[in-house]
Parts: structure tokens; C-alpha cells; sequence
């Protein structure tokens, strides 16, 4: 028996008669929504031992469960044990949902407890509608982990700082003005902004406050006339607050912002029920008309100015050169022995921290050998760790962050003997990711009309791959952004010139190998067509896809043109600022296929 969780689980289950609950759900976010989020947040790991992105814990009187998905069966199940929560997978037929738990396990007339500050308004709302059939209430209370973690990690206290303009493209009172054009056709006075990456992009500003992404946990109100941001104190230097009240932005306390709600003398307000918590969204003045719908700022963000785009073909040309060093040493490193799934990581966060404008890593490193690679978001432990030997795949998932630019890219490295299913496999991949790169396509497109086109060759073989196959990307800021998407389930964003995305199919099998290659490509003008414009993908990622695993003969006369094409940009393009031996390791993993 785990006991450390077990009175976890027993302290949490102590408040319930205090409450008036019957049940307490633990999600995995913060009071912004936020998929990664900083330590102080990270309650569902502290209550459950289980370390995965995502994941919702429930507690009972007498049960616990946690519900995840795919990427996370096999680690939950491992760290789960010995706890008394059970593992329920989830989109799997005989999984019930967490309403469905709660009506069996609660009775007519219980409440299940929220701390409706790390619910959305959405969720919060379709719960109490499930929840309601069965004559059970949800119940908003305070924080119970502010009572029972006793060593809980304080709220990010780093000071924010300034995103020159020169790197941004657009200061941050013209962006101001643009929000607030969007909002006056919305009919809307005011505009409350809860997603970090929405506030940071807004205002110019970055902050160290989440791991890997460069945010500053704060909210943003954006009114016809002012505009205010609730932020700790202390994250605010004198030069941040000088240039926060020249940009018209009134300074706050975090924690007020549910009382200036409260208080709110706007006629309306827009807001994103699924990017606001449920505590914001119900502090609101009653005479506030809420107007439900997507903040403006998503979709601003994401179309990318011409200063953004430079920065981002820079960025990429640095982190290829960094890219390139590295795979010259894997490969003469690997025979030699000794090099691990951790060693590897650590030797190209060395590469790229030598590069200008490094700000670190856009997320932890996947390096999965052999059959680690078929665990899609595994992470190398000591207790993990394996050595690498000159035989089978690397799956090497990675990124970084540099002032001008976010990157993220996947190599499946053939560190020498490959079986015909691993080439096969790599090989079929390759065809999805090059044709998904070559799509030409009607303004007006949605990633989801385009997805098939990397699923094709690998659905010919009866096989899937569960995660999206693209996703925003930010600029400096978050590795994994909206609104636009390229996967299997609809998203009604449609891809526009300007638009950062992910590249990136890819295929596991347990136990034996896991294959994706990722690029990312910029969303181009294609030119008029008929019916109008139409728009193309430019793959704006540096960096040669090896060549090993390739079966030359199951790819099309235009998809070798294309990754020849590719191969010759890389090179033009990364090859000044390599050394001579460097040069000519490149020009023969760029060399025709």
C-alpha cells in the first residue's frame, strides 16, 4: 500500500463533513486553464503520485479513481500501485465518465466539491446540467490543498519582464487597439483574458513562471477606454510598471480580480467559457451581459506578422545548425558505446544553448530507444534510462525557445541495423508527413479536411496513430497553441496565411518501436484559383530526415522531388555556418535519394 497517498487521499476526505460534500474532483490545471501548469497547481499529482500532463482525479468517501488518456495507460497503471485509486482509461467502451462514476457512487441530495477556480465556466456548467438528472449538486468551495498540502510550492513569484517590439513585429498599445475594434463587433465593452499566452502576446510580456513556456500568471480586462492587469506585486519591476501604465494598463493583485468582476460597470463583457474559470465567470456583476465566445486575441496571435515570421525562419536556421552538430556526434558517438536515452538529451541542450537568442527548452526532451519510442510522450528517468547501441530507431522529440522564435521537431534516427517492418513503418510515416507538406488547398480549409492526407498511407496498412497531427505553435511562448489544429475531430478554425503549424504523423507498437516525423510549416499564399484563393504549406524547419530507413521504391516520384527539394534547402541554408567537417557530414545526409 502506498500510504503517502492513502493519507492524501484520507486529509482530502476529512474535509468533506466541513464541506457538505460527498466528493471532490482534482483536475490537472491551473486558474488559467493552462495545459502545462507551475508547481503551486500541481495538486492531481501531489493527491494521486501520478506524474502525466493530463489526468482527473475523483474522490469519494469510499473510492478514487483517476481518469487519462492513451499516452498515460502504462505509466498511471505503474505509479498508481499501491494507492487506492483505481485507473480508468479513458475512451474505451467500458470506461463510465466522471458523471457517470459520481451518479453511481453519490446519492440524491450529495454534492460533489469543485474548487472552481481551476474549473472552466464550461466544464463547471455541464457538470452541475450532468450532475442535476440525478439530484446531485456541485458545490464551488475554497482551495482544500491550501489546508492539506502543508508544503505546497509557493505561487510563481519571477519578475515578468518586457518583449521588445523589435522581436514581437507590433507594440503592445497597437495590439490594444486592434482587440478592442474586434471587441466593438462583438457589441462587447469589455474583454476578460485568462490564457497566459493570450496576456503575454497582448501585452509584450514574458515571464519564467511555467516550465518551459516563458508566461506570467496573471489575468487581463480590456475595457472600451482602460485596461487592467491582476498580477502579484512583487512579479512587477519598476521598469515593467512604468512601461504597463504607458501602454494605458491599470496594476492589480492577483487575487482581486474576483471582487473588480464583482464590481464591474461594463454593459457586457466577451469572454471564452472554456478559457475562464468558473470562480471569474460567476463573480461577474449581474447587470455585466455576458457575451460567450472566443477571445479575439486566439486568432490574432496566431496569424503571424512579418517581423514574427523573420524570426521564426532565423530561429529555425539556428536550431538546425545546433540540430546538425548534434546528429554529426550521435552518429560517431553511438558505436563507440556508453551514450543513453539521458546523455543524448543533456548533449543537445548543449548544442542549442550555444546558439544565440537560446531562452531554453520549448518542452522536456523525448528520447525513446527502441521500444520507449512507442511510448508517445515518455521521458527518460534514471530508473528508465538505457543505453543506446548502433542498432534500431532514436525517436527524438525536442525543442527550444529563442527570443525570436519557438521550435519543435521529431527525427526517428536509424542508429544502424533496421528490420523491414522498422523501414516499413519509418517509411510510411515519411509518405503521410510529405504529402500533408504538399497540400495546396482552398481558402476556407479547416486542418481537419487536411489530416487524412498524413493518415492515408498508414490507414492502407490498417494502422492509426490517436494524437493530432498538427498544432499552433507560439512565438516565444507556448510549444503547443490554438485555435488551429490539423487532427482527426473537427475544429471549425480554418488555416490561414501567417498560421505556425505542426508537421507531425507517426505510429507505435508496443514493446517493439515507435515512428513520427515533425516539422513545422508556415501556411503560405498559393495563389488565385477557381472559386478564389487557394493557400500551401512552406516547411520552414531545418534539419535532414535520415535517409536510413527509407524504402526508396514505396515512395512516389514527387514525394522523393520533395524531400530531394528539402534536403537541398537544408544544406543552402545551414551549411555557412558549419565547419568543414560539419559541411560534409550534411551534404551526405542532404545527398539524393
Amino acid at each position: 500500500m502506498n500510504q503517502t497517498i492513502k493519507q492524501r487521499t484520507d486529509a482530502l476526505r476529512t474535509m468533506f463533513g466541513q464541506e457538505g460534500i460527498a466528493a471532490f474532483i482534482v483536475p490537472s490545471t491551473d486558474p488559467h486553464l493552462s495545459e502545462y501548469v507551475a508547481p503551486h497547481w500541481q495538486s492531481r499529482e501531489w493527491i494521486s503520485g501520478f506524474t502525466g500532463s493530463a489526468g482527473t482525479v475523483v474522490i469519494t468517501r469510499e473510492k478514487a479513481g483517476l481518469w487519462t488518456d492513451s499516452r498515460y495507460f502504462l505509466q498511471a497503471a505503474q505509479q498508481l500501485e499501491g494507492s487506492d485509486i483505481d485507473l480508468y482509461k479513458e475512451m474505451l467502451p467500458e470506461t463510465p465518465s466522471i458523471p457517470a462514476f459520481l451518479s453511481v457512487n453519490l446519492k440524491s441530495g450529495e454534492s460533489v466539491g469543485i474548487d472552481g477556480t481551476v474549473f472552466s465556466a464550461e466544464e463547471a456548467m455541464q457538470l452541475q446540467d450532468k450532475m442535476k438528472k440525478d439530484g446531485i449538486s456541485v458545490k464551488s468551495i475554497a482551495d482544500p490543498m491550501n489546508q492539506i498540502w502543508t508544503d505546497r510550492p509557493a505561487m510563481p513569484e519571477g519578475p515578468a519582464y518586457i518583449y521588445e517590439t523589435k522581436y514581437a513585429g507590433k507594440s503592445s498599445q497597437e495590439k490594444i487597439a486592434i482587440i478592442r475594434k474586434e471587441m466593438e463587433d462583438t457589441g462587447a465593452e469589455a474583454l476578460l483574458i485568462s490564457a497566459l499566452d493570450e496576456i503575454a502576446w497582448t501585452l509584450n510580456i514574458r515571464g519564467n513562471d511555467v516550465h518551459c513556456n516563458p508566461v506570467v500568471v496573471s489575468h487581463l480586462l480590456i475595457g472600451k477606454d482602460d485596461a487592467h492587469i491582476f498580477i502579484q506585486p512583487q512579479k512587477v519591476t519598476e521598469e515593467l510598471s512604468a512601461y504597463l501604465k504607458a501602454a494605458g494598463v491599470s496594476i492589480h493583485n492577483y487575487e482581486d480580480i474576483e471582487s473588480f468582476l464583482n464590481h464591474l460597470t461594463a454593459a457586457s463583457i466577451l469572454l471564452n467559457p472554456g478559457k475562464t474559470n468558473y470562480a471569474a465567470y460567476s463573480a461577474i456583476c449581474p447587470d455585466c451581459r455576458i457575451i460567450k465566445g472566443a477571445s479575439p486575441v486566439a486568432l490574432l496571435k496566431a496569424i503571424r506578422n512579418e517581423q514574427e515570421i523573420a524570426g521564426i525562419h532565423a530561429a529555425m536556421q539556428r536550431d538546425g545548425v545546433a540540430l546538425v552538430k548534434f546528429l554529426k556526434w550521435l552518429e560517431e558517438s553511438v558505436p563507440a558505446g556508453g551514450e543513453t536515452e539521458i546523455s543524448v538529451d543533456k548533449k543537445l541542450h548543449e548544442f542549442r544553448a550555444a546558439q544565440p537568442l537560446y531562452m531554453g527548452e520549448s518542452f522536456d526532451t523525448i528520447a525513446g530507444y527502441k521500444e520507449h519510442g512507442a511510448i508517445v510522450h515518455y521521458e527518460a528517468t534514471p530508473e528508465t534510462d538505457v543505453p543506446l547501441k548502433p542498432e534500431g530507431f532514436l525517436l527524438l522529440d525536442s525543442g527550444a525557445q529563442y527570443l525570436d522564435g519557438t521550435t519543435d521537431i521529431t527525427r526517428t534516427i536509424a542508429l544502424g541495423a533496421l528490420t523491414e517492418e522498422e523501414k516499413t513503418d519509418y517509411t510510411l510515416i515519411l509518405k503521410g508527413h510529405i504529402d500533408l507538406a504538399m497540400a495546396v488547398f482552398p481558402e476556407g480549409t479547416r486542418g481537419a479536411q487536411l489530416d487524412v492526407l498524413a493518415r492515408m498511407p498508414i490507414w492502407q496498412h490498417r494502422m492509426n496513430f490517436l494524437h493530432g497531427t498538427g498544432h499552433g505553435i507560439g512565438h516565444f511562448l507556448n510549444v503547443h497553441e490554438g485555435p488551429q489544429s490539423i487532427r482527426m475531430n473537427e475544429n471549425p478554425v480554418t488555416l490561414q496565411a501567417g498560421m505556425v503549424t505542426s508537421n507531425e504523423p507517426g505510429v507505435y507498437k508496443a514493446n517493439s518501436h515507435g515512428v513520427r516525423t515533425e516539422n513545422i510549416v508556415l501556411t503560405v499564399k498559393a495563389g488565385e484559383g477557381m472559386f478564389g484563393n487557394y493557400l500551401k504549406f512552406e516547411t520552414i524547419t531545418l534539419c535532414p530526415i535520415c535517409k536510413k530507413g527509407i524504402i526508396k521504391e514505396m515512395l512516389t516520384a514527387e514525394e522523393i522531388d520533395w524531400l530531394n527539394d528539402y534536403h537541398r534547402n537544408v544544406y543552402e541554408r545551414l551549411s555557412p555556418d558549419l565547419s568543414k567537417e560539419e559541411q560534409e557530414w550534411l551534404r551526405e545526409a542532404t545527398s539524393k535519394i
